[in-house]
């Protein structure tokens, strides 16, 4: 990964961050979003820690001028160089939510968060992506329908199945690049999302999911799969 180009969404707190970090010890030059960098104190620690190999810009995924305005920055902080991984991190949960009281503007929030932002994303992004690069989708395994057994975070559950199609047709897409676009389930990670019940920290969870993305090939592109490499039904 030396000397590679990346960018993490959401990279302000909780897996975003330890992206940032993980990549940036792999001497990677990283692209860091979050959507308000003033208030973001650990990444900009980060970013004094790593001058010119990590810089950090504005991003709401869910706001078409703010990923065009990326769009337009990036080849400014990467001297023109590609990205070989896009980490679409950034996502919204809403919790406590009973089936007859599900809100129209969670549904909204979640759809436009966790899968419409992180396929524009990729939409603008594309001409500046490496060929033969990388696009992980940071789903979740209550996004698999085939595993639905309970009637649990319903605006979650739903963007993230929605993120997941999304996945499989940016693959597609892509293929002819071959670029690799994957959606990961990191576990339940010990995050502000997650609780600090869950069961797997977010340094391991990382570390588990760059090793992933590590030995992803051309035929794995469009599958989903957890931070330990085990395929997920859909």
């Amino acid at each position: 990964m030396d000397r590679k180009h990346c960018l993490v969404t959401g990279a302000n707190r909780g897996l975003g961050l330890e992206f940032t970090r993980q990549l940036l010890a792999r001497r990677c030059h990283v692209v860091a979003t979050c959507r308000q960098p003033g208030k973001a104190v650990a990444l900009n620690l980060l970013a004094g820690e790593y001058p010119g190999r990590l810089h950090v810009l504005p991003l709401d995924v869910t706001d078409a001028r703010s990923r065009a305005e990326l769009a337009r920055e990036l080849p400014l902080v990467t001297d023109d160089e590609p990205l070989h991984l896009l980490v679409n991190n950034a996502g919204v949960l809403r919790g406590g939510e009973r089936f007859g009281q599900i809100s129209p503007a969670d549904l909204d929030a979640s759809f436009h968060t966790n899968a419409a932002g992180p396929f524009l994303l990729v939409q603008a992004l594309a001409a500046q992506l490496a060929d033969g690069g990388t696009v992980a989708n940071l789903s979740s395994e209550i996004g698999s329908i085939a595993l639905r057994q309970e009637f649990r975070t319903p605006s979650y559950a739903i963007g993230k199945a929605a993120q997941n199609m999304a996945t499989s047709l940016l693959s597609q897409a892509l293929a002819p690049r071959g670029i690799k676009v994957v959606a990961l389930h990191p576990g339940w990670v010990q995050t502000d999302m997650g609780g600090a019940n869950a069961a797997v920290t977010v340094q391991d969870s990382v570390t588990g999911l760059l090793q992933v993305i590590d030995h992803l090939r051309a035929e794995d592109s469009g599958v989903f799969l957890d931070w330990l490499g085990q395929p997920l039904p859909w």
